[in-house]
């Protein structure tokens, strides 16, 4: 399997998610500016987001594959089978008790993660309202992230990558053709995102059935007595302690930012989240592409007891990153203004909003390097089942994010907020790098040194390009929306062919970053 291609081919099928929650995020925008109505919605769909990386994509993913990975490649198909079964049954049966607990406890829950609102009855009800109806996602995207976990440890990383599109369409429909007969309109985003759940779900059932590993549920095989009778089970089950303290730790942050979001007036909570759309592109497609091909491959290196290709990968992962990540980074900080005035700045979106979203994005633009970065560097531990040395790094993180909160947010507001959040993720990623290293599972190839070298004249000269070009922010709040578009277009155009001809030019070829490992 060619690493290269597989990661490319993530990050093709996640650039279609991407560009279809932008469309999403468009016509909100459009629709509903960055007011009340908007930062109701979004703290409604965090809550749920909340528990989902909780309970499945991030505690549960970190335990579970690397056990399920270990007993394809070392045990028979019915016991892999076997082991699915039993852990889809028992996901299910502790999200069917969360979702109804949190149905009914959602006042609790929305004052607990946006306690600013309370002092808005009406905001406060509707977010209340919003999170009844797209609580049960949680249920359903639970169990999505288990059928990812299973397909992506048979190298089939399309499916996977795809379903989050069939999201945004959902909500693109709902927010289209639903809002004009709900009210307020704006709950026709929360039943879209319940449907999409559903819907994802479905959509990855035939490609479980055609690899033979689609799940049977089962109340016997749900009870824990009969599930701890599978080593694999009990293994998973001890990993998920220390993995969701771990997640939680970086969950409890984003919660505490929302919190903070929420006591610093209309709009804050929406410029975040818009900032937040924008850097989920350099972020998903490279970050989450790198981590999904890397952390089966890293498992599959340990269990063949080689230690020098379990490193090797790691040094290919990390080059990559930084290829890939500095000039998104770079071209994020310095076209915050030019891309959010030409792809929000419509209807109910003003200038301002254009201009506080464009602080916000900014200020991620300093951590995108090192968001990226831990999602590489963290499942060289999980491959190994070391899960501790994570939880311990977030948990000093997360002193620390708050300790950067408190010393910018008084003075650069909601966009102290994204700072703070960047700069701790790159507190993160160089505490897991120097443990890596010092724990001797990654050693770095020759010519480190060159290679950053040609990074940065690369980056400087791409730099210096978008910032001659690119003109003031002011100039493009009152710029024509066609106008905006075309210089868009080839500001970036002209980035991305300097960046990379420059790069041509010192010695870089794309064949020398495949990566071939045996499926």
């Amino acid at each position: 399997m060619n690493l290269l291609k597989a990661a490319f081919s993530i990050s093709a099928m996640t650039f279609l998610s991407r560009i279809t929650g932008l469309v999403l995020q468009v016509i909100t925008a459009n629709a509903f500016g960055a007011g009340m109505a908007n930062d109701a919605f979004i703290a409604s769909w965090r809550i749920p987001n909340f528990l989902r990386r909780l309970f499945a994509e991030g505690a549960f993913s970190q335990a579970f594959v690397p056990v399920f990975a270990e007993y394809r490649a070392k045990r028979g198909v019915n016991e892999t089978h076997l082991l699915a079964d039993h852990v889809a049954s028992i996901l299910a049966i502790i999200l069917f008790v969360v979702t109804l607990v949190g149905v009914i406890a959602t006042p609790f829950l929305v004052y607990a993660t946006a306690s600013g609102f309370a002092a808005d009855p009406e905001k406060f009800a509707l977010t209340v309202q919003m999170t009844r109806i797209t609580f049960p996602y949680l249920f359903f995207i639970s169990l999505i992230a288990l059928s990812a976990g299973i397909l992506n440890t048979f190298s089939s990383f399309k499916t996977p990558a795809f379903t989050p599109v069939l999201l945004n369409l959902c909500m693109i429909g709902a927010a289209l053709l639903l809002a004009p007969y709900v009210n307020p309109p704006i709950t026709a985003l929360a039943w879209g995102g319940l449907l999409g759940g559903m819907v994802q779900l479905g959509f990855q059932i035939p490609a479980l059935r055609q690899i033979g590993m689609l799940p049977t549920f089962s109340l016997r095989l749900a009870t824990l007595r009969d599930a701890k009778k599978d080593p694999g089970v009990s293994r998973i089950l001890k990993l998920m302690i220390p993995a969701t303290l771990g997640v939680s730790v970086a969950q409890i942050s984003l919660l505490i930012n929302t919190q903070i979001a929420s006591h610093l007036g209309d709009g804050a909570v929406s410029w975040i989240s818009y900032a937040d759309r924008l850097m989920e592109f350099p972020s998903a497609m490279l970050g989450v592409a790198l981590g999904t091909v890397l952390l089966p491959s890293l498992v599959k290196q340990h269990n063949s007891a080689d230690p020098s290709q379990y490193s090797r990968l790691l040094d290919w992962g990390l080059r990559l990153t930084l290829l890939l990540t500095l000039p998104a980074a770079l071209g994020l900080g310095l076209l915050a203004g030019p891309m959010i005035a030409t792809i929000f700045q419509h209807g109910q979106f003003s200038a301002n909003d254009v201009m506080m979203t464009r602080s916000a994005l900014i200020a991620y633009s300093f951590g995108l390097t090192g968001i990226i970065l831990i999602k590489v560097l963290a499942p060289g531990f999980y491959a190994r089942q070391n899960i501790k040395t994570p939880v311990k790094i977030a948990i000093f993180t997360l002193v620390v994010t708050q300790l950067f909160n408190f010393a910018f947010v008084p003075y650069f507001k909601h966009a102290g907020l994204t700072l703070s959040t960047g700069l701790g993720a790159c507190v993160n990623a160089g505490l897991l790098y120097y443990f890596i290293r010092k724990h001797g599972l990654y050693k770095p190839q020759p010519e480190w040194f060159t290679f950053l070298f040609k990074l940065l004249v690369a980056l400087y000269l791409m730099g210096g390009v978008l910032w001659w070009l690119g003109g003031v922010d002011e100039a493009w709040l009152t710029m024509h929306n066609g106008a905006k578009a075309f210089k868009l277009t080839w500001l970036v155009v002209a980035g991305v062919v300097v960046y990379f001809t420059s790069l041509w030019a010192m010695g870089f070829r794309l064949r020398d970053f495949a990566k071939k490992i045996a499926s």
